[in-house]
């Protein structure tokens, strides 16, 4: 696979940079603010420009955010529990059923990941099931940054989907569905115990293990309705 690095100027501040596939870094580095919590949505930025490998982004406000240079490449970047993240509780208002969940496993496969073995995708998908968003990168972090850009940009409300990763879940992964409102995670790999306390925590809905047949929810199960001829375990 083909891979770059983007610089990311925010405010004319370089924040962060990004090892990524060639394709959506407006959309990546959009919602990498949204996911990191630098910003709430789309009415935060004021100008995002893309400039050869840079990201020019000029946003309302950098309150509570410390600008940082991180180079984040396709491995994970293992957190806890954040004190910035105490006031996160996602209401329960939206429900996904269980089949709609399961079914949406099937937006995982992408014919680069098949053929090289090298990339992870994310998918955001309504409730109706209906897939919305889609994005593959090298690094998993990366590809729910891109879908979640791509929604911001499009003024869509994140509040109505659900994530489907193709990633482990430590905390870094979950909190990122959890700061741009996301209800609802579902991976088909496992969850790490960093990631399950914070989905409890933020009252996100994290499903793993998953396949076409089957999922282990590990937080949050009332915002599941369950369909008689698909099997959950929490």
């Amino acid at each position: 696979m083909v891979e770059e690095t983007i610089e990311l100027i925010v405010n004319g501040s370089k924040l962060s940079s990004i090892v990524t596939t060639p394709d959506f870094h407006k959309e990546l580095a959009l919602g990498f603010l949204v996911t990191e919590g630098a910003i709430k949505g789309r009415s935060d930025l004021e100008s995002i420009e893309e400039k050869g490998n840079w990201v020019l982004l000029q946003i309302r406000s950098f309150e509570h955010f410390n600008i940082w240079h991180e180079l984040r490449s396709s491995g994970c970047i293992g957190i806890n529990w954040d004190t910035r993240d105490e006031n996160i509780h996602l209401p329960l208002e939206q429900t996904f059923s269980s089949k709609v969940l399961l079914e949406s496993m099937k937006y995982l496969y992408d014919e680069v990941q098949d053929r090289t073995g090298g990339a992870h995708t994310a998918s955001l998908v309504d409730a109706s099931g209906r897939l919305r968003y889609k994005a593959l990168d090298i690094g998993r972090h990366n590809a729910i940054d891109k879908v979640v850009g791509m929604a911001v940009l499009n003024g869509d409300d994140l509040s109505k989907m659900f994530l489907v990763s193709s990633g482990r879940q430590p905390a870094g992964m979950v909190m990122k569905a959890a700061r741009a409102g996301i209800p609802l995670v579902i991976s088909k790999a496992a969850p790490v115990s960093s990631g399950i306390d914070s989905a409890r925590r933020s009252n996100v809905t994290l499903c793993c293990f998953a396949t076409s047949e089957k999922m282990k929810v590990f937080s949050v199960p009332e915002r599941i309705e369950i369909s008689a001829s698909r099997h959950s375990n929490s």
